[in-house]
Order: structure tokens, then C-alpha cells, then sequence
């Protein structure tokens, strides 16, 4: 048998593709695909809020939400060893923000600074979080860079949901509904995967719902099963105080929209909440029946990727300055 000969990885010096911190290395980590990536290493689901956000007298590098919790994930990278300052600014932050996970990403983590992270972690209340993650660059021959981010110190109780969830149903703290709802999920995370579509699965957990980025803050999909009503679906969320124009400025393309569809969506605009809702029901789909649970999930899995397909550059191209309420147009 002839074995292929193999190439040498060959590691890339930060500064070689990132001269600055701020104009180069900054905006690459803030692209969608990066932050999948950091995401991908910690467990996270990352939606940018956005970049340079005052907290303070500070400014952080990166603000993000994770959008399972809808918590506050702040980022502040350095391309150097890591230092005193940007210690102090981390801890800032904790103070500002009350519910929130801070990533410091730095080139090399001294002792010190990852006994430090190791300290508050431990000391500090449920609900703020500190990672320290390393990040390198290497390549193969003259292979593109390729980034690789290694986790030197996360919280003491920073376990997968999996296995919270897991360790609540063996104890009997579950449900009925909930137990069946934890392992459709678990499922359907694993028919996500091995049908490597676009969207990425986040992590099962014991509820009717399980959300999936779409790249733009404010803005997610969802998928969701009704147990009494015998119903699942999928549906587009639309959040913050431009969702009534937002809403509004699509349901302008509701024609256009459903044709891309081949099929009517229930429009709930939710006068009376923050929020806006689009969604397509898949009904007389009981979640009780597994034999049927494959035929969910495939339409499910389908039905996220056109959601993902008619709205994402809908999404990003919306200007709630575009929206003209009725009374106005009418007005003249």
C-alpha cells in the first residue's frame, strides 16, 4: 500500500496576518463565520450585537449575544501576550454587565493571568462567566491560513447541557413532556449534523423550542413542537425596537415570499408584545408517535433551510428608516 506523503504544519505568526488589532484582527473575528468558529470551541452560539461597545470608561472589543440564553457575551482579544490592563477591563465589565460570559482571546496566557481567570471564576455570582482562549494560526506548504482556537480556562461548572439535562432526568426532576422533548431534540441535533446543511444545531435541552442563528442580531429562527395541540413548526423571530418596522417591511413582500415558499405563513405581528413572528405549522404532527419522529425531522431540517434561504439576505438588507406607517401614507 502506497502511503501519500504528508505535509508539515507550519505555525503563522498573528502579526503576519494581522498587523493591527483593532483594524484587522477585531473585524475578522466579528464576521459571522469566525465568531462560529470561537463558538464551535466554547460552546456557544455567538450573534453579533455589535463592535467597540462602551461599557464604562471602556470600550470592548466585541459585544455579542448568545442566543440560546439571549445572555451577553463580550469579547476583548488581544494579538499578545496577554497583560495587566486588559484584566482590569474584563473585570469592568463583569461589573456593567449584570448576566454575561467575557472572552478574553489573547495570543499566549501567562500563569498568572489564567490562575486570575481560574479565581473568578470561582468567586463570582451565577450567571458571569470568563473564558481565556489562545488563538493560533498554521497552515500546510502553501495551504490558506487556517485559525485554531484552544480553551485555557472556562468556568468550574461549565458542563454541556446534555449532560445537565441527562443528569436532571435520571434524577426524576423531568417531566413526562419534558423527557420526551429532551430526547427529540437530542435526536434531531444528531439528524442535523449528519445532514450537514447550513444551519448549525444548538445543544438539546428539555423544551418545546430550539433556536438557530440567522446573522443578523435581533433576528432568529426556531423550531418548536405543541404537545397539546399536536403541532410542530418552524418560524422566524423577530425582536428589538425596530421589530414592528421590520416585521412590516417584510410582510410588504408577503406575496413574493410565500410564492418562494409554494405555500401560505402565519404572519403575527403581536400588537401587544416586543416581538414579531413569522411561521409555517406542520399540523396533526404528535410528538408521542416516534415511529414518526424521522418524518419530522426531515421536514423540519428542509423547512429551517428555506426559512434560512427566503429570509437571511431579506434580513440583512432591512432599514426600518424605509418603513411609512399606513396613517402616514395616507396622509400624504
Amino acid at each position: 500500500m502506497n502511503i501519500p506523503s504528508l505535509g508539515n504544519l507550519v505555525r503563522v505568526n498573528l502579526r503576519e496576518i494581522f498587523p493591527s488589532e483593532a483594524s484587522n484582527f477585531t473585524p475578522w473575528l466579528a464576521n459571522e463565520e469566525n465568531l462560529a468558529k470561537l463558538g464551535d470551541a466554547l460552546d456557544l452560539e455567538l450573534e453579533l450585537e455589535s463592535q467597540e461597545k462602551s461599557v464604562g470608561p471602556f470600550r470592548a472589543d466585541i459585544l455579542c449575544r448568545d442566543i440560546n440564553s439571549q445572555d451577553w457575551v463580550l469579547i476583548e482579544n488581544q494579538i499578545e501576550p496577554t497583560d495587566h490592563k486588559h484584566l482590569g477591563q474584563l473585570m469592568t465589565y463583569a461589573a456593567g454587565l449584570k448576566a454575561v460570559t467575557i472572552i478574553w482571546i489573547a495570543a499566549e496566557f501567562t500563569d498568572e493571568h489564567r490562575a486570575a481567570l481560574d479565581w473568578l471564576n470561582e468567586i463570582t455570582e451565577e450567571g458571569i462567566n470568563f473564558f481565556g482562549v489562545e488563538i493560533e494560526l498554521w497552515k500546510i506548504g502553501n495551504s490558506p491560513v487556517a485559525p485554531k482556537f484552544n480553551v485555557v480556562c472556562k468556568p468550574n461548572l461549565w458542563t454541556h447541557s446534555v449532560s445537565q439535562a441527562a443528569l436532571r432526568l435520571e434524577s426524576g426532576e423531568l417531566s413526562e413532556i419534558k423527557k420526551l422533548q429532551f430526547e427529540y431534540w437530542t435526536i434531531f441535533q444528531r439528524f442535523m449534523k449528519e445532514k450537514k446543511g447550513s444551519l448549525r444545531p444548538q445543544k438539546p435541552s428539555p423544551k418545546h423550542w430550539m433556536n438557530f442563528a440567522i446573522g443578523r442580531s435581533n433576528f432568529h429562527l426556531f423550531a418548536f413542537t405543541n404537545t397539546r395541540e399536536k403541532r410542530i413548526g418552524i418560524g422566524l423571530v423577530i425582536k428589538g425596537s425596530d421589530a414592528k418596522p421590520h416585521f412590516h417591511l417584510l410582510e410588504d413582500e408577503k406575496e413574493t415570499i410565500e410564492k418562494e415558499f409554494g405555500q401560505e405563513l402565519d404572519w403575527k405581528e403581536l400588537p401587544t408584545k416586543i416581538e414579531c413572528r413569522v411561521i409555517l405549522n406542520k399540523f396533526n404532527s404528535d410528538l408521542s408517535e416516534k415511529q414518526r419522529w424521522n418524518e419530522y425531522h426531515l421536514w423540519m431540517s428542509e423547512t429551517l433551510e428555506t426559512f434560512s434561504r427566503v429570509f437571511k439576505k431579506r434580513i440583512q438588507e432591512l432599514d426600518a428608516d424605509n418603513y411609512l406607517p399606513d396613517d402616514l401614507e395616507e396622509g400624504g
